[in-house]
């Protein structure tokens, strides 16, 4: 498939594509020209959804607000613009204006224009009723439906209004544009002022109304919450009352810290009386059994004084132990210790002249360290009382705090409640006062009619038109698998080609008239044609004499041909024999009427008297025979090469290829033979297999001859 050939198809019907673009141009511009001129009206709704200047209360909020979510307000603003109960209130306000005013955007259609006065009151009342209450038309009603007609003929109704009605946001702006083409300059500004006036009164009454329900119905689940509150504080408050609890957390943390410091002081005791312990026997190892009667029998005089002192420091030191060894008690506790190591050495001073007194010191240490054990035992016991008491009063503490935690974790809860409450009742209080941010920014006012496009329509219209037929021409050339060119049948069949004829123009012509003297300006190009032709079939033929002329089907040519190269070899001065080989169609018979016919040469080898000044013609008489029925095949090789030595050159006009036994029984003798194929046809599949035979006669086949071109080819081998 060549570019060339589809230009040369766009040439073939220029004239057709010049009719049909001119037509649609006439037909455009008639459509067009009482096309009624358009005015545009448009205003903007601002919406405040991204201007910062009026989000000072809810700043923060804004600055989180995601692109998508801001996306999101402005389709929903759009698509409540879109409602069809706001247009069918634009619409019920159109057409009573109308009706009422004596200056109407458009006149009544002619199916309504003979409407009666009391007709068109009743059709007022209705509209007016149904715009207040915000109701459609219910075309159940045969009245109601009457009337939605109504709005249909002036175009009033909700499809029509929508064709001309453009709602969208200003790129990355805050402002929603609403635009409305019509044929009236008042009427397009009135469509768009009333449908953002709609908008906006919808738009407020919808968003305060459940603003307004939802500040009433948090205000009352606050008050709930409070009340529960303050309820579970009321039973906290009076269980502590019943029970005589202040501070758990701070009782508890004192009797543990006391605990903690009475464990200390017991610590510390134990280890004192260990190594008082341990100081009294070492000093008892010091004393043989004699010393130690003695001592014990001469200072029992003086036991009752330090006896009488040591009980009043036990009962001292069980209050110092009893109050938290308060620092109040420690210099009385002091001064009595220092009493009693008074009274010990005292008793120590009585012995000056003993002989063993050089052991006094060593009694004095001993019974101090015996009064400092007394008391560290008693400081253990009363130590163990107190721990005792303080664990006491521990366990007694143990359940009023689970029953008190229980109470405060429902008291937490409760606060979460209801701060969580009073938050979303402040915010949403505060929103309801500061929600309503949509308005007009200015009213949409009448504007000039729009630049005319009747000739833009006019000139869109023609070259539409013109790309459309070139379109459908190249669709035509893609899907057309017709051989036009003898390139196409080359590469087609793969097999060689020797030239190409014409298409003879006029009507059909008669082959004894084909060579007269007034048909050679029309047989001009074709004579030229078959001239290269005939060299190229004497090229392949290199002496030999005997060429078969033949073709895929009937009526592509062939015998044309053959008359034709006879005529153009005895131009030459060849001795031509013409051989009508077709039974089945014996057009050359017919044509020329012979007087010798094959069925008798064949039979009796009758002699063919040669005129000097004509071609030799051998016809048939047609009719269901082939040629090895009128002989065998060794006696018509016989013949043939009796008619080889007789003529220059022998042109047999084979039957076509889809009668394959007698195209066969003729290429039997014959040197060469060449196809005729009839341009802008398709091979078949049926087809395929005479070219396959074609394929097996190797060189015997010439190559095509491609008949009814436009133009001439050169030969081109395979």
């Amino acid at each position: 498939m060549e570019v060339s050939g589809y230009f040369s198809l766009v040439g073939k019907y220029k004239y057709i594509i010049i009719i049909i673009v001119l037509a649609m141009v006439v037909a455009s511009y008639f459509l067009v020209k009482n096309l009624p001129d358009e005015y545009i009206s448009s205003t903007q709704i601002a919406t405040g959804i991204v201007d910062a200047s009026k989000h000072l209360l809810d700043k923060d909020a804004n600055a989180a607000a995601q692109q998508e979510q801001i996306n999101q307000e402005f389709n929903n603003l759009t698509e409540i613009l879109k409602l069809k109960k706001l247009i069918d209130n634009v619409s019920y306000q159109l057409i009573i204006h109308d009706l009422s005013s004596p200056t109407p955007f458009r006149k009544l259609n002619h199916q309504f224009k003979n409407l009666s006065q009391p007709a068109i009151e009743h059709a007022l009342v209705v509209y007016r009723a149904k715009l207040q209450n915000g109701e459609p038309l219910s075309l159940y009603d045969k009245d109601e439906a009457g009337l939605n007609e109504l709005l249909i003929s002036m175009r009033y109704d909700e499809r029509s209004l929508r064709k001309n009605l453009d709602i969208a946001r200003d790129v990355e702006s805050d402002f929603i544009s609403v635009t409305y083409t019509s044929e009236n300059p008042q009427l397009s500004p009135f469509v768009v002022n009333a449908l953002c006036k709609e908008f906006l009164n919808y738009y407020t009454v919808n968003v305060k109304q459940s603003e307004t329900n939802a500040v009433n119905f948090l205000s009352n689940l606050l008050i709930e919450k409070r009340n529960a509150l303050n309820e579970k504080k009321d039973s906290l408050q009076q269980y502590k009352i019943k029970n005589g609890i202040l501070n758990l957390d701070e009782q508890s943390r004192l009797i543990y810290a006391q605990i903690l410091n009475y464990d200390d002081k017991k610590q510390q005791a134990e280890k004192d009386i260990a190594s008082y312990e341990g100081a009294i026997k070492s000093i008892d190892n010091h004393f043989n059994p004699k010393d130690r009667q003695y001592i014990e029998s001469t200072i029992s005089q003086y036991n009752q004084s330090i006896t009488s002192t040591t009980e009043q420091l036990h009962i001292l030191n069980d209050e110092y132990v009893h109050s938290g060894f308060d620092p109040r008690y420690k210099p009385a506790v002091d001064s009595l210790q220092k009493e009693l190591n008074n009274e010990i050495n005292n008793g120590s001073d009585k012995y000056i002249s003993d002989p063993r007194i050089a052991k006094d010191d060593l009694v004095k240490q001993r019974m101090t360290l015996e009064v400092s054990r007394d008391l560290a035992k008693y400081s253990v016991k009363s130590i163990d009382r107190e721990l005792g008491e303080l664990n006491a009063q521990k366990a007694r503490l143990v359940p009023f705090d689970a029953i008190v935690k229980t109470y405060e974790f429902d008291i937490n809860i409760a606060s979460q409640e209801y701060m969580d409450v009073l938050n979303k009742y402040n915010a949403t209080n505060l929103q309801s006062n500061f929600s309503i941010k949509l308005s007009q920014v200015e009213p949409a006012t009448p504007s000039s009619a729009e630049p005319s496009k009747k000739m833009l329509l006019i000139v869109l219209s023609g070259v539409s038109s013109l790309i459309l037929c070139l379109l459908v021409l190249f669709i035509l050339f893609y899907l057309d698998d017709t051989i036009k060119e003898p390139v196409d049948l080359v590469n087609k069949t793969q097999l060689p080609l020797l030239g190409s004829l014409n298409t003879i123009s006029g009507p059909k012509p008669d082959l004894k008239k084909l060579w007269d003297v007034e048909n050679r300006q029309r047989m001009q190009q074709f004579k030229e044609l078959l001239r290269s032709v005939r060299f190229e079939i004497d090229q392949e033929l290199k002496g030999e004499k005997i060429l078969g002329i033949t073709s895929l089907g009937p009526g592509e040519g062939k015998t044309l041909l053959a008359t034709s190269l006879a005529y153009s070899y005895s131009a030459i001065n060849k001795k031509v024999l013409l051989i009508d080989g077709n039974f089945g169609n014996p057009t050359i018979s017919k044509t020329i009427q012979p007087k010798l016919f094959v069925e008798d040469y064949f039979r009796t080898s009758a002699y063919i008297e040669r005129d000097n000044t004509a071609i030799s013609v051998i016809g048939n008489r047609g009719g269901d025979v082939t040629l090895l029925e009128i002989n065998d095949e060794r006696n018509i090789q016989h013949e043939f090469d009796d008619l080889r030595s007789r003529y220059d050159i022998i042109l047999i006009d084979l039957p076509p290829l889809d009668s394959l036994n007698q195209s066969k029984e003729w290429i039997l003798f014959t040197n060469k033979v060449i196809a005729v194929y009839e341009a802008h046809r398709s091979i078949t599949r049926s087809q395929s297999q005479y070219i396959d035979y074609l394929k097996h006669l190797n060189n015997k086949f010439s190559g095509w001859v491609l008949n009814k071109t436009t133009a001439g080819y050169k030969r081109k081998k395979k």
